[in-house]
């Protein structure tokens, strides 16, 4: 097996079990493995420190698959990174979701990259589809036994692979996107999270088809919005609006810049049963759309901000931090006395601390004050292992305004 020897000093991180190892890390290696191959970590002075994926143009160089500095694949027993051992990760991943599918909930992420001791995979389960993206060397690597270990573990009428997405690049690898095992999901696939149905298209829309993340944040917004008039900016298809009028909001006005995902918003609204009427689907660029409102004098009781990722990655933290800024302070300005503010970044940039000062700032500059009354995350089925707290992105913040 190859050897990845690490510079002196640089096995901190991996003694804490967080699975990264950086280029800058790297003093030398045995051999030439390629892209995926498993290779053996040691530090400075040869010791042991477990089993990584290789992955020759990323930045990060190697993702850990297992800290058991003990074993010597066929040398010594231990930790083996074969079939068995992928099938096994897998399983104890999904098995940690047992309890969350239910007849009233028919969606959850099953695997979630280094939070479930996989890095770079992730896999959601929509009815009776499952979708995946394959995002690292290692994942990649391994990709035909996952794709049989997950049709065994959680079966399935069809898996469908979205990797399509830019961070393979980082890694030496193409987008990709089709139809892996069993049958082609149809375009659209509906799914029910408590009341609330939704119909989702795994081929085209976001992530891997929808926002899972959001699940919990979802029912809170359905407790907040009884007869109350909502702003639903960012709305994609409808999640958070279908929320609001499911708890009983007086109206909900959803805005987003795509025409497509607002046309199958207003497929959801009619699937759960509500009208014209009872929601408007505004397209629109939610930056100018807010101003917009705010020359009309308009009003509201509950604004829901659910913007895209504004920073990939740190160096684009400033640039994201004005951006978040200036949607909080245009949506303060247009709050009710005693209104309500949901508010959320899933930039990893952007740190749970700072959100909550760009948030202050922004109801500064807005003339309002306002108080916290929730911290909101990602859900339960996207869990943030300790040892590695990057797997929490998604960050929030209820504030109810003055």
């Amino acid at each position: 097996m190859n050897v990845v020897k690490l510079s002196k000093g640089r096995d901190s991180s991996l003694l804490r079990r967080h699975p990264w190892i950086f280029s800058g890390a790297v003093a030398s290696v045995s051999g030439q493995p390629a892209a995926g191959e498993t290779v053996a970590i040691q530090d400075s002075t040869g010791k042991a420190l477990g089993f990584a994926a290789w992955s020759p143009e990323s930045q990060i160089r190697a993702r850990m698959w297992s800290f058991d500095s003990d074993a010597t694949p066929g040398v010594t027993p231990g930790v083996i990174i074969d079939e068995e051992f992928i099938h096994e990760r897998l399983r104890r991943a999904i098995a940690r979701r047992a309890g969350l599918l239910s007849p009233t909930r028919s969606a959850c992420r099953l695997v979630y990259a280094e939070a479930d001791d996989f890095p770079g995979l992730i896999v959601d389960r929509y009815g009776d589809y499952l979708s995946c993206q394959f995002l690292s060397a290692g994942a990649e690597f391994w990709r035909d036994t996952i794709i049989a270990a997950l049709a065994q573990l959680s079966p399935c009428l069809g898996i469908y692979e979205r990797s399509d997405v830019t961070v393979r690049k980082h890694e030496g690898l193409a987008q990709r996107q089709g139809l892996v095992h069993g049958q082609e999901p149809p375009e659209q696939v509906q799914i029910q999270e408590q009341d609330r149905l939704f119909m989702v298209s795994i081929q085209h829309g976001h992530k891997t088809g929808y926002y899972l993340d959001q699940y919990d944040n979802r029912s809170l917004v359905q407790r907040l919005s009884a007869g109350k008039t909502v702003l639903n900016c960012f709305s994609y298809t409808g999640g958070f609006g279908i929320a609001a009028l499911k708890g009983g909001a007086a109206h909900v006005t959803n805005v987003d810049s795509s025409a497509p995902t607002l046309e199958l918003a207003g497929q959801n609204l009619a699937l759960n049963g509500f009208d014209t009427d009872q929601a408007d689907l505004v397209q629109a660029n939610v930056f100018e759309y807010l101003r917009e409102l705010k020359s009309k004098n308009a009003l509201y009781d509950l604004i829901v901000l659910d913007p895209p990722k504004f920073a990939e990655t740190k160096h684009q933290f400033k640039k994201a931090a004005r951006a978040y800024k200036d949607i909080a302070l245009q949506a303060a300005q247009l709050l009710n006395p005693g209104g309500t503010l949901v508010s959320f970044s899933c930039s990893g940039a952007i740190d749970p601390a700072l959100f909550q000062k760009i948030t202050a700032d922004a109801l500064l500059d807005a003339g309002r004050q306002g108080r916290i009354t929730h911290y909101l995350h990602q859900a339960e089925d996207h869990p943030v292992a300790l040892p590695f707290p990057e797997a929490l992105y998604l960050k929030g913040l209820v504030c109810v305004l003055d």
